[in-house]
């Protein structure tokens, strides 16, 4: 069985924007996100991203644009020893009722019948609390980073794991083999 890890994106691995990453140039990867992956990468994690990307479907950039900036992700994730397996995108707006927005668990459950892990034993990691909203409803172990917004979600959900930064998370999967 493959052993993965689901990663929210904006919060998690770059910095948040509250005008959303529309430029290569808005592009800023948090510090220590890329080494944590690589790490995740390097004891056999395949780490998949779940998104949302409402800024596509409000015409502010296309699916096309949208795919440069992760292809971009990709390549200064690489540049430290970083992969991302997959990216799984909702690129609606609240609006269209789609079941790929999280909080709903439709990009997790995609994600599962791809790659066939289960998701007792997967952790899927963001910043807010629609995250681990996405991760309960697909039947994954929730996790925050307290970066982007992670401070306001953790009082919303007090009761799911928080961490420092993707590192802190890392460094718990790393000393603990065998949680999932």
């Amino acid at each position: 069985m493959t052993q993965v890890i689901i990663l929210d994106r904006d919060g998690t691995i770059n910095v948040d924007r509250p005008d959303y990453v529309k430029e290569l140039s808005e592009l800023v990867i948090i510090p220590g996100a890329g080494e944590a992956i690589a790490r995740l990468c390097r004891v056999g994690y395949s780490v998949l991203v779940c998104t949302n990307q409402s800024c596509v479907g409000k015409g502010l950039i296309t699916s096309e644009r949208l795919a440069e900036i992760n292809n971009e992700l990709e390549r200064r994730l690489a540049a430290v020893g970083a992969r991302i397996a997959r990216f799984y995108v909702c690129p609606h707006v609240d609006s269209d009722l789609c079941t790929c927005r999280k909080p709903l668990p439709g990009l997790a459950e995609t994600a599962r019948r791809d790659w066939g892990f289960d998701p007792a034993i997967t952790w899927a990691i963001g910043d807010a609390t629609r995250d681990a909203r996405m991760a309960r409803g697909a039947g994954c172990k929730p996790a925050l980073v307290l970066t982007g917004k992670g401070e306001t979600s953790r009082l919303e959900i007090p009761e799911v794991p928080a961490f420092k930064d993707l590192g802190a998370f890392v460094d718990m999967v790393v000393a603990q083999p065998g949680i999932g």
